[in-house]
């Protein structure tokens, strides 16, 4: 489990393709220096589990779903990659929740820079759209942040100074793919409203 406040900014050192998976080395010193085989990592939003570490860098495997549902599958050598450790009991609740099972991409379709923060709009998949709802709480890239704006197509958030500085998304340009993760608790609500079984009444 995830809040969505992004602990370190790290880079991609090496991958190993294979037929159907990967093998991902990650360079961030400060999410490594409690690591342990089998801990938890979100690199950009998806939940991985570290398979061997050091003091700097740290590996783990990517399967073919992870690859082809998230934007994983084209990170390069020399990505910058937002890092979080799954939380601990007596932490902070600084986001909201976050899994790390990516639901899906969008791609930022536009940036409008204000006084000291931007406005980034971004497209919304149809399949996901039902969940998003304005000021309600979404995961872009791991990040946690606030829906300012939604459309039938698109979605737009509000990025402060601080995301702009310790996250990937200061850096993305228009048309640059990121990750998306709805609110688990609006997925849980529709399949409790919708959901029946047998000789079960349905929640009106």
């Amino acid at each position: 489990m995830f809040t969505g406040i992004v602990e370190e900014l790290g880079e991609i050192v090496a991958i190993e393709h294979g037929a159907d998976s990967a093998v991902v080395r990650v360079r961030g010193p400060l999410v490594t220096s409690d690591a342990t085989p089998g801990a938890s990592i979100a690199v950009n939003g998806v939940c991985l589990t570290v398979v061997e570490h050091d003091g700097q860098t740290f590996s783990v495997d990517v399967m073919a779903e992870t690859l082809n549902r998230s934007s994983l599958g084209s990170l390069r050598a020399g990505t910058k990659v937002n890092l979080e450790r799954a939380m601990a009991a007596s932490t902070r609740f600084g986001g909201h929740i976050v899994q790390g099972h990516v639901d899906g991409t969008a791609r930022i379709l536009a940036r409008r820079p204000g006084d000291r923060w931007e406005v980034v709009q971004l497209t919304l998949p149809p399949e996901l759209s039902r969940y998003v709802v304005e000021k309600g709480s979404i995961t872009v890239d791991g990040v946690s942040l606030t829906v300012s704006a939604v459309t039938d197509d698109t979605f737009s958030v509000s990025l402060i100074p601080t995301t702009l500085e310790l996250t990937t998304l200061g850096h993305k340009a228009v048309g640059d793919a990121v990750n998306l993760e709805v609110d688990v608790i609006a997925k849980y609500v529709e399949r409790l409203l919708t959901h029946t079984t047998t000789g079960a009444e349905p929640i009106t």
